[in-house]
C-alpha cells in the first residue's frame, strides 16, 4: 500500500529526473565537441602566441609591449595577464602553455636556479637551453629589490642604510608574500645583516604601500622601478652591502618558437636594450596612479620609441562584463556537470556499503580542505596555464557537497518502503529509478546548489592564473588599488550566486513532486 502510492507520487518525476540528467549528459558532451572543435580550428589558424606576465603592473606593461609586438608581426596572440608569480609562469613556459613571458635575471640566478652558482648571462643563457629556453638581451633597465619607509619615519629614527635596521629591532614590518619565502628575499637578507625585527607579516605587494601610507606598518619592500616610491614620498634604504644583485628585465621564450614563428622572435627581440629605467617608471606611473590602461601605455612607447602605430581597442564596461560572465559561466558550469557525473554514482554506491561509503566521504572531504589558491597553482605543471587546471580543481570542490547529499537522500529513505520494493520483486536498478533517486532528488539537488553556489565564489580565485571570469577584474583592482574593478568581479558574482540559488529552487519545483518539496520544507 504504502509503495503503490509512493510508485504512483513519483512515477512523473523518475521520467522527469532521468530526462533532467540525460540533458545534463548532452550537455557535457557538446562542451567536449566545442572544445575538440576549437582545438581543431586553432589547428588551421594563424600561429598564435601566448603571453604571460606576473602579478605586477610592470610585468603586466612589458607583457602588453610584447603582445602588440607579436599582434604587429599578423600572428595570433594572446596575453594571459597576472597569470601568477615566478613558479606559475616558468611552469608554463616549461610545458607549453605559454610562450613568452617577462623575468628578471637576479629573480633567475637567486630564486630559479640558487645554489648552481650561476653569475653571468652567458651561464645564465646555457642552463636556460637545457630546458628548452631562449633569453633576450636585457631590455635597458634593472628592476632590483630595497626596502623602503616613510622619509618622516626615516629621519626621525635615523635610518639611512639596511645595515641602520639593527638598531630598531620593534619596526613593523610588512614585506610581500614572495618575498618572505624567496631565496633572495627576507630570510638571506635577515641573516646577511643580522636583522632582528620579528614582528614581519607576508601581504600583496600593491597593499603594503597603503598600509605604510595608513601607519599600519614602518618596513615594506620596493621594487626600484615602483612608480609608488615617488608618489608616496618614500626614502630608500642603502644596501650598504650590496646584498641585492641586478634584476636586469629580460624576455623569456621557448626556442622552438624561433622555429615556429622567427618573424615573432625577431620583433620581440626589438625590446632589447630599448627600455631606460626613467621610462618604465614613467610607464608604471602612468598605469598605477594616472589610471591609463597598460595596452595604451604600451602603444604609446612603442609609437614614441620604435615608431609603431598599434591598435588599442576600447572596451565598454558591458562587453568586459559580458567577457567575464561567460568565461565564469564556463569554469562553474563544466566543473560542476563533470562533477554531478562521478559524483552521483560515487554517492549511490557510498549509500550502499557503509565501509565504501566511510572511505569515499573521506576522500572526497579531504580534498575539499586543500586550499583553492595552491590547488590552483599545484595543477599548472600537468594542466597548463589557463582555466583547464580551474575546472578540474572547482570540480574536486564540487565532490563533497554532492556525494554527501546524495548519501544523505537515500539513508533517509524509509526502511518499510525497501521492503516493499523487495516483497513486489523489483530488481535493484529499478527501486534505484523509479524509488530511491525520486524521493532523494531534493537533497542531491540541494547538494548541487551548494556546489554552484561554492564554485561562484571560489572560480574568481582563477584570475590569478589567467583562468578568466570575474577574478580578471578582482586581481586587477587589487593590483591597481581600483575600487571600481573590484566591484566590477565581485558585485557580478555575488549576483551569479543569487541567481544561481533561484534557478535551482525553479529547477526543484519542476523535479520534485510537490508532496516531496512540503515533506523537505518542513524538516
Amino acid at each position: 500500500m504504502i509503495l503503490s502510492r509512493v510508485l504512483r507520487g513519483t512515477g512523473g518525476l523518475s521520467a522527469r529526473f532521468l530526462s533532467a540528467r540525460s540533458l545534463l549528459a548532452m550537455g557535457i558532451l557538446m562542451c567536449l565537441v566545442c572544445s575538440g572543435c576549437r582545438q581543431n580550428r586553432s589547428a588551421d589558424a594563424p600561429q598564435q602566441v601566448t603571453i604571460a606576465s606576473k602579478v605586477f603592473t610592470e610585468s603586466v606593461v612589458l607583457g602588453e609591449l610584447a603582445r602588440l609586438l607579436v599582434k604587429e608581426t599578423g600572428a595570433e596572440t594572446l596575453h594571459r595577464r597576472q597569470g601568477g608569480g615566478t613558479q606559475v609562469l616558468w611552469n608554463g613556459l616549461l610545458e607549453g602553455s605559454i610562450d613568452v613571458y617577462p623575468e628578471y635575471t637576479g629573480t633567475m640566478t637567486q630564486e630559479m636556479f640558487t645554489g648552481q652558482g650561476i653569475r653571468t648571462l652567458s651561464a645564465l643563457r646555457t642552463e636556460l637551453a637545457k630546458h628548452g629556453i631562449a633569453m633576450s638581451r636585457p631590455l635597458g633597465f634593472n628592476n632590483t629589490y630595497a626596502l623602503g619607509m616613510q622619509k618622516k619615519d626615516a629621519r626621525r629614527l635615523g635610518i639611512r642604510t639596511i645595515s641602520d635596521l639593527r638598531q630598531h629591532p620593534d619596526l613593523r614590518v610588512g614585506f610581500s608574500n614572495e618575498f618572505m619565502e624567496r631565496a633572495d628575499g627576507w630570510p638571506a637578507l635577515k641573516d646577511a645583516y643580522s636583522l632582528p625585527q620579528t614582528e614581519v607579516r607576508g601581504l600583496n605587494h600593491d597593499l603594503a604601500y597603503r598600509g605604510l601610507e595608513s601607519d599600519d606598518i614602518d618596513l615594506i619592500d620596493c621594487y626600484t622601478t615602483d612608480a609608488e616610491i615617488e608618489f608616496y614620498d618614500l626614502a630608500i634604504l642603502e644596501d650598504d652591502r650590496e646584498f641585492f644583485p641586478e634584476y636586469n628585465a629580460v624576455l623569456l621564450y621557448r626556442q622552438d618558437l624561433e622555429t615556429r614563428a622567427p618573424e615573432v622572435v625577431a620583433s620581440l627581440l626589438r625590446l632589447e636594450g630599448g627600455i631606460s629605467e626613467a621610462e618604465m617608471i614613467a610607464m608604471n606611473a602612468s598605469v598605477k596612479i594616472d589610471q591609463q590602461g597598460e595596452s595604451r601605455v604600451a602603444a604609446r612607447w612603442l609609437q614614441k620609441s620604435l615608431a609603431i602605430t598599434a591598435t588599442v581597442q576600447t572596451v565598454s564596461r558591458t562587453s568586459r562584463l559580458v567577457k567575464y560572465t561567460l568565461q565564469h559561466l564556463y569554469l562553474v558550469g563544466l566543473s560542476v556537470s563533470a562533477a554531478i557525473v562521478l559524483a552521483v554514482p560515487l554517492g549511490i554506491l557510498a549509500a550502499r556499503s557503509r565501509t565504501l561509503g566511510q572511505g569515499v566521504l573521506a576522500t572526497v572531504g579531504i580534498l575539499q580542505t586543500i586550499p583553492s589558491l595552491v590547488l590552483f597553482v599545484v595543477l599548472i605543471p600537468f594542466l597548463g596555464l589557463g582555466p583547464n587546471p580551474a575546472i578540474f580543481a572547482l570540480f574536486l570542490y564540487s565532490l563533497l557537497p554532492i556525494v554527501r547529499n546524495t548519501v544523505t537522500g537515500l539513508a533517509g529513505i524509509s526502511r518499510p518502503l525497501h521492503e516493499s520494493a523487495a516483497a513486489l520483486g523489483l530488481g535493484s536498478l529499478a527501486r534505484l529509478r523509479l524509488i530511491e533517486l525520486p524521493l532523494a532528488s531534493p537533497a542531491i539537488l540541494a547538494g548541487i546548489k551548494t556546489a554552484v553556489v561554492i564554485n561562484i565564489g571560489t572560480a574568481t580565485l582563477g584570475g590569478f592564473i589567467g583562468a578568466g571570469g570575474y577574478g580578471d577584474p578582482i586581481f586587477t583592482g587589487i593590483r591597481l588599488d581600483r575600487t571600481d574593478l573590484l566591484l566590477e568581479g565581485a558585485v557580478p558574482a555575488a549576483l551569479m550566486a543569487l541567481l544561481a540559488q533561484g534557478f535551482f529552487e525553479l529547477v526543484e519545483r519542476v523535479v520534485v513532486p510537490r508532496g516531496l518539496r512540503l515533506k523537505s520544507t518542513h524538516q
